[in-house]
């Protein structure tokens, strides 16, 4: 039974980010959110200091990642909600569930009091699903609307402006929780009646997954389905692991490289029954517009998204793993999979074409480190090439273990993602989980977060961090040599990262070849605090990799 509760306004977001299984909370205070902050210490939720804004918009993504509960991000007036902008751009389309806190002053005293305001409605309007700002007495329901809007489908940032003068004024309010909504399944109907005539009558039929399938926990009814129809699956970067890429049928992560669409997109387009769930293009590059016959699609989504990047024939947003049952119940498959054993052959092809190497190179890293590193790790990844080679070449035998930005592709998220996630799993799982935990960034993309290494010293969190250093806008260059442009703007002198990391109170070293990455790693797993592998490598390694 629900109860009239007197208190401040601060501590019923608190109270109600607490309810929503929220215990962490990133970023950094200034004067106008103190009050805010005390309120979620006092409540249970633990705030980490970051050295920058936009780390701390990642580093809460990394804790949902890890939990399933909202993100929160905290920031001061002005310029500290700016510095954030970034990554609350990247949850907006990496469709993350983040609450944006910041501090304000109320609009009377801003029509006169001018230092460091900006309407920082208009300025996250773009990049949240939603803005609220709070007045006397009304904290509570917009903590229920603002925790409800970041979780629908699809979920994404809401932010919310708290007036320094108002987050200590006191009110009653109603401690009942918000009903939870529960999402459709496919109904009877002629939907589904011809979503299951395509499928019943499909000789080389095949599903392609993504962030809905994520979102909605459909890895068990995916697998059902496929095992039951010998068909294959094709994931985004995003949802990787949403069955074990180990499996027979799995055809891995795709999208955003040319060299694996010579595999995927032939497939796709002599396939005579997709079925897309939870399906989103934002992942993909261009060259994954229209790849199939839409007459031959079945679009299972989790929300209405509108992208005019491929057709269906029947398109339905509900519950993504239910409305797969539903589709699949008592029908028998046709034919016993693919003919010619297609599906076995393009498993090769991928895994010659992805495959280690022999010289000293990023493949060369990569695969050292998968078969050094437990099945379970949590990897994360930067922007650049190597992230695109790292998830053509990485097996993830369940989800949410390779994390990345694929949707917004920003640098610098890499290690504070790593962060926030190693934290969040730290309190519950630390026995287990333990050096489990490891970050692959390139050296310019480490050099936008280096302060971050400060944050990961303070935290004592036992992550490896292997960098790629090759001392070039490796991707972009590749890009201008594509396009005949000269060498521009995409190099860059060494930085001795090894001198830096350690003096954040790390171990580093130099890697220079397979025999000392496996000694590095040996090693790195066996200490307190962080570790960092600075890997030389040439760039020219990545030309035709991907």
């Amino acid at each position: 039974m629900s109860q009239k509760i007197k208190t401040t306004a601060a501590r019923v977001l608190a109270s109600k980010l607490y309810q929503a299984g929220c215990r962490h909370a990133f970023g950094m205070p200034g004067g106008e959110v103190l009050i805010v902050m005390q309120a979620l210490d006092e409540t249970g939720i633990e705030f980490t200091l970051c050295k920058h804004e936009n780390a701390a918009g990642f580093m809460a993504e990394g804790s949902w990642q890890a939990d399933g509960a909202p993100g929160i991000m905290l920031t001061t007036i002005g310029p500290g909600l700016a510095n954030g902008l970034n990554s609350i751009a990247n949850a907006y389309q990496e469709q993350v569930p983040l609450i944006v806190i910041s501090g304000c002053v109320e609009d009377g005293e801003a029509q006169s009091f001018t230092h460091q305001i900006i309407d920082q409605k208009a300025l996250l309007a773009p990049i949240v699903k939603a803005h609220f700002q709070v007045a006397a007495g009304n904290m509570a329901i917009i903590a229920d609307k603002a925790l409800a809007i970041a979780r629908a489908d699809p979920p994404g940032p809401v932010h919310i402006d708290v007036p320094h003068n108002i987050a200590d004024s006191e009110l009653e309010y109603d401690d009942q929780q918000p009903p939870k909504v529960t999402p459709g399944i496919w109904p009877e109907g002629e939907s589904l009646n011809r979503a299951r005539t395509m499928l019943a009558q499909a000789k080389r039929p095949i599903l392609l997954a993504g962030l809905g399938a994520m979102h909605h926990n459909a890895g068990d009814e995916i697998l059902k389905l496929c095992e039951s129809h010998s068909m294959p699956v094709i994931t985004t970067y995003k949802a990787k692991g949403i069955i074990d890429e180990n499996h027979a049928l799995c055809l891995g992560g795709h999208g955003l490289s040319p060299l694996s669409d010579t595999v995927i997109l032939p497939l796709l387009a002599k396939s005579d029954c997709i079925i897309l769930a939870g399906y989103d293009p934002i992942e993909m590059r261009s060259g994954w517009i229209a790849p199939w016959d839409s007459s031959c699609a079945i679009d299972i989504s989790h929300a209405d998204i509108q992208h005019g990047m491929h057709g269906a024939a029947v398109k339905f947003v509900s519950d993504v793993g239910s409305s797969l049952a539903r589709l699949a119940s008592d029908i028998s498959p046709v034919a016993p999979g693919w003919p010619d054993d297609e599906i076995a052959t393009a498993r090769a092809q991928l895994n010659t074409m992805f495959g280690d190497r022999n010289e000293w190179g990023p493949h060369k890293v990569f695969a050292t480190v998968r078969n050094k590193v437990p099945a379970n790790t949590v990897a994360t990844v930067d922007s650049g090439a190597h992230r695109i080679l790292l998830s053509q070449m990485w097996k993830c035998s369940s989800p949410r273990t390779l994390l990345q930005s694929s949707a917004f592709c920003t640098m610098g998220i890499a290690l504070p993602l790593a962060i926030g996630y190693a934290k969040t799993i730290s309190l519950n799982q630390a026995s287990q989980r333990r050096h489990n935990v490891i970050v692959f960034v390139g050296d310019a993309g480490l050099e936008m977060v280096m302060g971050e290494l400060a944050t990961l010293r303070d935290l004592m969190l036992p992550i490896v961090i292997v960098v790629m250093v090759d001392m070039s806008l490796a991707l972009i260059e590749l890009k201008q040599s594509r396009n005949n442009l000269p060498n521009l703007g995409v190099d860059f002198p060494a930085t001795d990262l090894v001198a830096i990391a350690q003096s954040y109170g790390g171990n580093a070293q130099w890697i220079e070849d397979e025999n000392s990455l496996e000694n590095a790693l040996d090693e790195a797993f066996n200490i307190e605090g962080f570790s960092l592998l600075a890997c030389r490598i040439d760039k020219r390694h990545y030309s035709g990799a991907f």
